[in-house]
């Protein structure tokens, strides 16, 4: 039976919601949904992007030393949002479900060229 575009996409979504009842995506979803609701976590992202622009425009102006400490305010910025709890345990997560969605991509394309051999073979 071949199928169309259309029913793989629906059968895609279909598997999607199944995805986000595991508890790897559920928890990934929570958790990104606590980051996104942490005022202290969003004015720390915030002053990443002001410091990000404040480094273009000393590049831009060729303040090489006052480029370097806004760099290096960043960094200390970076490293206090990874200090957060939810923050080490969000990039756990997303690993958990990167794997999760390679592992399917990679079933789905062994089955594909599985599909394809034999049929080749039995030509």
């Amino acid at each position: 039976m071949a199928y169309t575009k259309d029913e793989v996409m629906q059968e895609a979504g279909r598997l999607a919601e199944r995805l986000k009842e595991t508890e790897e995506v559920d928890f990934f979803i929570r958790a990104e949904t606590q980051i996104n609701d942490n005022v202290r976590i969003q004015n720390l992202i915030q002053e990443i992007k002001d410091k990000q622009k404040q480094a273009v425009n000393f590049q831009h102006y060729e303040k090489t030393e006052a480029k370097r400490q806004v760099e290096a305010q960043i960094n200390d910025l970076h490293e206090e949002i990874e200090n957060i709890p939810i923050v080490g345990q969000f990039r756990q997560s997303q690993t958990e479900v990167n794997y999760i969605l390679q592992l399917i991509s990679d079933q789905i394309t062994a089955s594909i060229w599985e599909t394809e051999n034999d049929d080749n073979s039995s030509s």
